[in-house]
């Protein structure tokens, strides 16, 4: 690598997609600020999957022993009816399509802990600041950050997640681009008043779900309200109280341990509602803007994917720029030789068909017997989706 720097970008987000991309620009020699809002790396959040192509992406990173000492290793995955009788009781990587022994699940916090690990020694994290305006012209960009600095950069970086403010600054509002999938949801943490230890309980009934996992055996476990709704209730998304109130609302009498759930979803602090969609851009850059992971792409957590497309996407931005050079020519490439992998990943959930979440009794009994049909014995295959993209050779290899 070059000691002189090919340019200063600013990246905003230090989640996965952020770190990720900034990790491999500095490797191709570009001097990185990371700009993130909340005031250090966020900890906490449901566990998340790295599979199929983006474990190659953490292996080029160096990261992947510790991705793999911080697995999950979840062991049973348990349906419940709505009286709280058992459905049925399979493998987890059964259910998501993974490869055990191979694919990957860790907390979404320690991800983000290895990544920054990774990169903070060499390029600049600024937290507890946020984009506030972005002026393009013709030797860059200006950013007004909401601290009140003023800095230029050579290029920008969206990687602030589905709701990203740099998004919403260079290519307009998001809903231009949300594809709301039929769902709503809140996620937090509770008691493990079950005694759950690397496993998942799943419960349904038509329309309404609750998940409790048990990521090790400790006293709390993650929980997790899901629920259809033909519409979004975009008026609430911003109103976290009313959307708690409606979650409560749509859940009320239901059986077996709801009740208790919900009592702790009132008294949780980590809680997080949102309603479950895509991005979905015709384009994934504007001059000297480009989005990486969900700000660009977002496939939604039915797909499980949200975090591979990041590591991925990361790769072959960087790769690109590393590649061409021109900001512009380097964009097309990330996007013509990416878009295809999303797209695919992208299209395994369509509104309201989300494989565990069925709407309707008749789908829920399919959706049952499908479950009863496998066996607690893990997959030695995956989706093809999840592999769907082969990583180019770093642009710096010999």
């Amino acid at each position: 690598m070059s000691n002189t720097s090919k340019g200063a970008v600013l990246v905003s987000g230090a989640s996965i997609a952020g770190p990720a991309t900034a990790y491999w620009l500095h490797r191709y020699g570009y001097d990185v600020t990371v700009v993130e809002k909340s005031a250090g790396v966020r900890a906490g959040g449901y566990p998340i999957d790295v599979r199929g192509t983006a474990l190659e992406a953490v292996r080029r990173m160096g990261i992947l022993p510790q991705l793999q000492a911080a697995h999950v290793d979840s062991r049973r995955m348990t349906f419940l009816n709505a009286d709280g009788s058992e459905a049925a009781r399979v493998h987890p990587q059964a259910v998501v399509g993974g490869v055990d022994g191979r694919d990957l699940e860790v907390r979404r916090g320690d991800l983000a802990d290895i990544l920054y690990a990774a990169v903070r020694d060499d390029v600049e994290f600024v937290f507890g600041d946020s984009i506030e305006a972005l002026t393009e012209h013709d030797r860059g960009v200006d950013a007004v950050f909401r601290s009140g600095a003023q800095r230029s950069f050579d290029l920008v970086i969206g990687a602030d997640g589905m709701h990203s403010r740099t998004r919403g600054l260079v290519f307009g509002p998001e809903e231009r681009y949300a594809r709301y999938l039929g769902y709503c949801f809140s996620i937090f943490t509770m008691p493990n008043t079950l005694g759950l230890s690397h496993e998942a309980i799943l419960w349904n009934t038509p329309g309404r779900a609750a998940a409790l996992y048990a990521v090790g055996d400790g006293d709390v476990v993650h929980a997790m309200l899901n629920f259809a709704r033909p519409e979004p209730p975009q008026e609430l998304r911003r109103d976290p109280e009313a959307f708690t109130d409606l979650v409560a609302e749509v859940f009320a009498g239901d059986g077996w341990e709801i009740p208790a759930v919900l009592d702790a979803m009132r008294g949780a602090t980590d809680r997080f509602s949102d309603t479950v969609g895509q991005i979905r851009m015709p384009h994934w850059s504007r001059g000297r803007t480009a989005l990486v992971g969900d700000a660009g792409y977002a496939p939604s957590f039915l797909t499980g994917q949200g975090s591979s497309l990041a590591l991925a996407g990361a790769y072959m931005l960087a790769e690109a720029l590393a590649t061409h050079g021109d900001h512009a020519k380097a964009f097309a490439a990330y996007e013509g030789a990416t878009r295809g992998f999303v797209e695919v990943n992208q299209a395994q959930v369509d509104k309201g068909e989300a494989a565990l979440f069925p709407t309707t009794a008749a789908a829920l009994e399919r959706r049952n017997e499908r479950l009863r049909a496998l066996t607690e014995l893990p997959p030695q295959t995956g989706r093809p989706a999840h592999t769907a993209l082969v990583l180019p050779e770093p642009a710096d290899a010999s």
